[in-house]
């Protein structure tokens, strides 16, 4: 194993992306979201991204000359063409239209299309909670959920991501993706031989299957079956439909055509909670849900966690890569050193 601190995880992942002739500022926009991923805990979503979308990024399928342009149909709203770019850089771009917009108008609402994926969402949920402001976060993804009564991958596995800031730093912060399970999950799974719950997803006949490599060619099951695939449907409707981008079956599978342009669609909404109350205030009623939260817990029956507030692992996790720096496999490094050295 190896060990980074964070300033040296983004100098070497922007490394590798302006190698792969990214723009210097995106690509240190795109190193800061996939190392803050790394730190709290996301490795699914963190530094392991980094050589997939070099692939993406030399064959074509994202843009490496591409520098969002953002403009503002009304006081509240931004449009943002991210020129096919790489996700996790686009996305703070649209990020910080919402948040300009909110500053003004109390909500901002950054509508993002021709982008790509862009990674976790949690990462970007907390540059929000830093700046002080609250914030609902989706995004549209490749087909990998079959609609209620169908039986063909047509939706995406949008996330839902919500924020609510904490002037101490330990906001309440949900990433979640509405299939049972991630489907990088199931990747890495496939890639090491190890089964899974049959409940996260099927094989290519629509059976449940507890064998991953029989899983990534299938689809992955929703949360709340029908309700959980209708959810996610009408996430797509918002993030790719209201913002001009592909939605639904249109989105390709990027992980399988390198070279294929993916126009993902994000939306972004971000509220000055600043405006509707005294940040002290709401971190004084953060306190008090954490502890309702907390007292929901049965006495002397054990569980597999205390209860608690969502984000709040991944924020310990944050903490302590900043205070002891992240863990990483040796051979993860040595590959992102090369890929700088190229």
């Amino acid at each position: 194993m190896a060990r980074l601190i964070e300033q040296d995880a983004r100098v070497l992942v922007a490394g590798v992306f302006r190698v792969a002739g990214m723009r210097a500022d995106m690509a240190e926009d795109a190193a800061e979201m996939l190392v803050l991923a790394e730190m709290m805990g996301i490795g699914t979503h963190g530094l392991a991204r980094v050589a997939p979308y070099v692939d993406r990024l030399r064959d074509g399928g994202v843009n490496p000359d591409a520098l969002p342009v953002i403009t503002a149909p009304a006081p509240a709203l931004r449009q943002i063409d991210g020129q096919n770019g790489l996700g996790a850089a686009v996305a703070l771009r649209a990020t910080n239209a919402a948040i300009e917009a909110a500053s003004i108008a109390g909500v901002g609402a950054a509508f993002c299309r021709a982008s790509s994926h862009l990674g976790a969402l949690a990462p970007q949920l907390l540059h929000v909670a830093e700046a002080g402001y609250a914030a609902f976060f989706t995004t549209n993804t490749s087909p990998m959920i079959a609609p209620a009564g169908g039986a063909r991958a047509v939706i995406g596995n949008a996330p839902v991501g919500i924020v609510v800031p904490d002037v101490g730093g330990n906001h309440a912060l949900l990433d979640m993706a509405l299939s049972v399970a991630a489907r990088s999950k199931v990747r890495r799974a496939a890639a090491i031989g190890e089964p899974i719950p049959d409940t996260w997803a099927t094989d290519a006949d629509g059976q449940p299957t507890s064998d991953a490599a029989a899983a990534m060619k299938g689809m992955m099951q929703a949360i709340g079956g029908a309700k959980g695939a209708n959810l996610s449907l009408c996430l797509d409707l918002l993030a790719g439909g209201l913002s001009g981008a592909a939605m639904l079956s249109e989105v390709p599978n990027a992980n399988i055509d390198t070279h294929a342009t993916a126009n993902v669609g994000h939306l972004f909404i971000v509220f000055d909670a600043a405006k509707l109350m005294m940040p002290e205030a709401l971190s004084t009623r953060l306190d008090d849900a954490r502890r309702l939260v907390k007292d929901s817990a049965t006495p002397g029956i054990a569980s597999q966690g205390a209860p608690r507030l969502p984000g709040t692992r991944a924020l310990a996790a944050l903490a302590r890569a900043r205070a002891d720096g992240m863990e990483i496999t040796s051979e993860l490094l040595e590959r992102l050193q090369r890929l700088a050295a190229a």
